[in-house]
């Protein structure tokens, strides 16, 4: 299972435009639903749609989010912040 300080740190790096090193964190912990959900954005705002399904699925989120990717990045970011 991966951390939560990891996966924040995952969230961050797609945000400032590193989304290679946000990749290393989310392969590394493919076992882990967040990760999967992070691993989905990643490809989802790379153009990747089809391995975007594809982790999203992986995540338990078996349809195409509505919301926007930057949007559900900074969800599950404050999420990961503030759960106990």
């Amino acid at each position: 299972m991966a951390s939560r300080k990891e996966l924040i740190r995952a969230i961050d790096y797609i945000l400032s435009g590193e989304p290679a090193k946000a990749h290393e964190i989310v392969q590394r912990n493919e076992m882990d639903a967040k990760a999967c959900y992070i691993h989905a954005v990643l490809h989802r705002l790379e153009g990747d749609k089809e391995n975007a399904r594809y982790w999203y699925s992986r995540a338990g989120e078996p349809e195409w989010p509505n919301s926007d990717p930057e949007g559900q990045l900074l969800r599950l970011r404050e999420e990961l912040v503030f759960q106990p």
